[in-house]
């Protein structure tokens, strides 16, 4: 069975400077895990799911540190930490997006689509067709064909 049999066509999506709160309001209130984020173009730029907003709820992730000729050295990147500060500050779904997603074409069979799901624990896979977003896939889809 190939995506473009199962995906949703009807995408509801965000445009890289809407609000945080209003992409939480659309998760919630339509009962989603995951947001395609496009450009407009339609092209998609990124995913803000459920987890991402989630994260600005967390505390700040201190590196552990250790001392050597009384100097300061982290034991988890810099970089990691910085992207976590941006995340849980972010006010508008670019700061908080994952960018570049992965993404599926309608061609892709059914089978590599749940392999996917499983092994990268992913909820919600954009679908994508010569750079622009054609639908969406989630893992409610793929359990829907199992009543078929």
């Amino acid at each position: 069975m190939k995506i473009s049999e199962i995906m949703t066509t009807d995408v509801m999506t965000v445009q890289p400077g809407t609000k945080i709160s209003q992409a939480a309001s659309l998760l919630l209130d339509n009962h989603i895990n995951g947001l395609p984020v496009i450009d407009a173009e339609n092209i998609l730029v990124g995913i803000i799911c459920q987890s991402d907003l989630i994260v600005q709820q967390k505390k700040l992730p201190l590196p552990t540190v250790f001392t050597l000729l009384d100097g300061l050295i982290p034991l988890t990147s810099m970089s990691h930490l910085e992207k976590e500060v941006q995340k849980m500050a972010a006010t508008t779904v670019e700061q908080a997006m994952t960018k570049d997603p992965t993404s599926v074409s309608p061609d892709a069979e059914l089978e590599d689509v749940a392999d996917l799901m499983v092994k990268k624990n992913f909820h919600t896979i954009p679908v994508v067709q010569d750079g622009k977003l054609v639908g969406i896939v989630g893992k409610e889809d793929v359990l829907k064909t199992m009543l078929k």
